[in-house]
């Protein structure tokens, strides 16, 4: 097989295309509303919250539509502005990754059609990656400064988004199962798509409609433990300690009534996008290896060592036999950054792939994409990069310090410069990152 067309970067981008293509929640939501038995005189709301949030609105209307079940309400709460999927259904856009204006006002909004739930109702909810920021309201007795304050904080902790959310969840109005207990005694069907190390109900978008089994005294020690007790506003350390002392209620806990009548299912994860990148490997000419072990961590150490193992695997598999398949290498999951004072602009994977770049420079025949499946890398227009043998150098070339640019996280104009930034725009999911390896030649 030939690879001179396409080349490396478009074969790359081809394989991310269907991974985030395969993560799309719309075929298997289908799948799981058909099979529903509804009843016509029971009135139905859909609250559908996060990047995803649109498509899984728009693919929960097809359904009713398709079966002539009315549609009493809803709320779609988006990173982006988009058209409604039907006229009950209210859209309004909250910020990401960190909460403002906007989605404290869509905090309200869901605060609204909530209370417009009845006992008897049967709502479902759409939800995605993302929601934990979008829907981010503080809890009474936290202003909004303070809970801008402690998500500013834990997204430089360095802390995985498992760990951040049992923290934020504590302090937001909606997140650890706050909005099942505001619809409960309804019948709740929760539909979600996963932006979680493995797939943890409780951590996605914060768990809204899943028990809490986090205690205030265990918030606390995570923030000791991640040298964060001291930095959080003063309020929100009274706020924890009132919950130790039981002069303020605890989240909703396993057992509680609030959960009699709430359903889980998951539709979509990072091992679908994985194993679809793989397919398509294969189907081009390639020998896929899906890494079993997770992303994690710090990226730029990641990067280091995804690249490690991808010169490995390409010099210990070399290509010169035709009847030997280049090799593929793809990895999922979700790495963090630590972020010192006044970090420059990027993500998770642009980091991930400038660090990747300098471990295979002068490598021929190999590249490698980092990217995140929702479109969107930290507060950037880019998913992530694509980079080779030539990229450290050619960034040199450009006048910058590609070291610096990494030590200061500022990998976004670097990767800029040589046109590496992968920019498919939001793709309508979110499940983790995906990092993709090729050789395509003799290393």
């Amino acid at each position: 097989m030939s690879l001179s067309a396409p080349g490396p970067r478009e074969l790359l981008l081809d394989l991310f295309a269907a991974a985030t293509q395969a993560a799309a929640p719309g075929p298997a939501l289908v799948a799981r509303l058909r099979s529903l038995e509804l009843d016509q005189d029971r009135r139905l709301w859909i609250l559908a919250l996060g990047k995803a949030a649109l498509p899984m609105a728009a693919t929960a209307t097809e359904v009713l539509q398709a079966r002539n079940q009315a549609l009493t309400g809803g709320l779609v709460v988006a990173p982006e502005a988009g058209v409604s999927p039907h006229p009950a259904i209210s859209v309004v856009v909250g910020d990401h990754p960190e909460p403002d204006a906007r989605s404290f006002s869509a905090a309200r909004a869901l605060g609204d059609i909530t209370s417009r739930v009845a006992p008897d109702d049967e709502v479902w909810v759409l939800l995605s990656g993302g929601t934990t920021s979008l829907i981010a309201a503080p809890e009474n007795g936290i202003s909004p400064g303070d809970l801008r304050q402690i998500f500013a904080l834990l997204l430089g902790s360095g802390l995985d988004i498992a760990a951040m959310n049992r923290i934020r969840k504590r302090f937001s109005r909606w997140g650890g199962g706050k909005l099942a207990r505001a619809l409960s005694p309804a019948l709740v069907r929760v539909y979600i798509v996963s932006d979680v190390i493995g797939d943890d109900l409780a951590s996605i978008g914060s768990g809204p409609c899943v028990p809490d089994a986090t205690r205030a005294s265990e918030v606390r020690q995570f923030l000791e433990g991640a040298d964060l007790w001291s930095r959080i506003p003063e309020a929100a350390r009274r706020f924890v300690r009132s919950a130790e002392s039981g002069e303020r209620p605890e989240t909703p806990k396993p057992g509680e009534p609030a959960f009699a009548r709430v359903t889980l299912e998951l539709v979509a994860s990072n091992r679908l996008a994985l194993e679809a990148a793989a397919k398509r490997a294969a189907e081009l000419g390639l020998a896929p290896r899906v890494v079993e072990t997770p992303l994690a961590g710090e990226a730029s150490t990641t990067g280091a060592s995804v690249a490690d193992s991808l010169l490995y695997n390409c010099v210990r598999v070399p290509i010169p036999q035709p009847s030997t398949a280049p090799v593929c290498m793809i990895w999922g999951g979700e790495t963090t950054v630590t972020l010192g004072d006044r970090p420059g602009l990027g993500g998770r994977s642009q980091e991930l792939a400038l660090s990747a770049a300098q471990v295979l420079t002068g490598a021929s025949g190999i590249a490698l994409l980092a990217a995140g499946t929702d479109g969107r890398d930290g507060p950037t227009d880019a998913a992530g990069a694509v980079v080779d043998g030539d990229t450290w150098a050619r960034i040199t070339s450009r006048g910058r310090d590609p070291a610096i640019d990494l030590a200061r996280h500022d990998a976004y104009p670097a990767l800029d410069a040589v046109g590496a930034l992968v920019k498919p725009g939001l793709t309508g999911t979110n499940v983790m990152d995906v990092v993709i390896g090729i050789c395509t030649g003799t290393a």
